[in-house]
């Protein structure tokens, strides 16, 4: 899945349903559900839909939330932040900088060396492990 620019319905084709949910209409799995919560491995996070590097494992942390936090993206161009204003918070979304596919929230209530919680769905992210 190498291209991002697609449109709805080649998403819809692309991507599970519940992938299409959370990357083109933002939505958000249970907490404590998703595959990678748990995950304590090496390798590469990168975007279930269109294959972008987004996080590093090493990064990753557990928040206690219910999903996948990570201090930092794998490079600042990696993701895009935008004011979210829905559910009636002000939070910020993070979004795949090559797709635009929604990931989740970033926090500043995380640890050193950031001070930042990049709070991601599992759904909207792959393994890539390390070779």
């Amino acid at each position: 899945m190498d291209s991002p620019q697609c449109s709805d319905d080649e998403w819809k084709e692309k991507l599970t349903p519940e992938q299409y949910a959370i990357l083109r209409k933002k939505a958000t799995e249970a907490p404590f559900s998703g595959k990678y919560n748990e995950f304590h491995g090496s390798g590469k996070f990168i975007c279930a839909g269109c294959g972008a590097e987004l996080f590093d494992a090493e990064t990753k942390f557990d928040s206690g939330t219910g999903w996948p936090s990570f201090t930092s993206p794998v490079d600042e161009g990696s993701v895009t932040e935008n004011t979210d204003k829905s559910l009636g918070m002000t939070r910020i979304e993070v979004e795949c900088s090559k797709c635009g596919g929604h990931l989740g929230h970033v926090f500043d209530d995380g640890p050193n060396p950031t001070g930042l919680r990049y709070c991601i769905n599992s759904m909207a992210l792959e393994l890539k492990p390390d070779q």
